[in-house]
């Protein structure tokens, strides 16, 4: 059972690190000094809840929010637009995923388990929620327009920071959420693939 709930916490909390990736180490970090649900210390992952770490993607976070507000102000590409057209997604992509492994696997070593299978699998929960979460974003966007288009981010910080408390202090959660952003993502994809279906008939 306890190995359960150390998957559904890092779980958790790699999916949280894919919704927005700063918000959720900071948590885990600040609770794991507290030794409240989950505790790095002893572990291969101890520098997750030291300060210099924490400093470390504080600033990161400081940073990605002040060029997001330039690049709003200058329409610049909003979130959902392809990787490979928008450097700022492509690097907020490789920090969610890092983060979330390390996350990951720092919980499966709390719980003295092997850390390995948590880098791996932390990986894909936060893809699998970055992916979900920006297209659903992506398509709130289009529908919103000024103020309320540039809320989407505060709402997913908040998404991100409540999943990952809950994740800590009730490891279930992790699962249920993994479940939530697998919905989203294949609901998504055939809206998508509906669309393009219309527009086909349409020609």
């Amino acid at each position: 059972m306890s190995l359960i709930l150390d998957i559904g916490q890092g779980a958790g909390l790699a999916g949280a690190s894919g919704v927005r990736p700063f918000l959720p180490p900071l948590v885990a970090g600040a609770l794991a000094r507290g030794d409240l649900g989950v505790d790095f210390e002893g572990t291969g992952y101890e520098f997750l809840e030291k300060p210099p770490f924490l400093l470390a993607v504080l600033a990161l976070a400081v940073a990605a929010y002040a060029i997001d507000r330039m690049r709003s102000k200058r329409d610049a590409p909003a979130q959902g637009d392809s990787l490979l057209s928008d450097p700022l997604q492509a690097a907020l992509l490789a920090i969610a995923l890092v983060l979330g492994a390390l996350l990951f696997a720092g919980s499966l070593e709390d719980g003295g388990r092997e850390g390995l299978p948590g880098l791996l699998a932390g990986v894909a929960c936060a893809a699998l929620a970055y992916f979900a979460v920006t297209r659903l974003l992506s398509g709130a966007r289009r529908r919103l327009e000024g103020s309320a288009a540039s809320l989407l981010v505060v709402y997913a910080d908040a998404t991100a920071l409540v999943l990952a408390g809950l994740s800590i202090l009730l490891p279930p959660v992790g699962f249920l959420a993994l479940a939530a952003f697998a919905f989203l993502l294949v609901s998504s994809r055939r809206r998508g693939e509906r669309k393009y279906e219309g527009l086909r008939i349409l020609r």
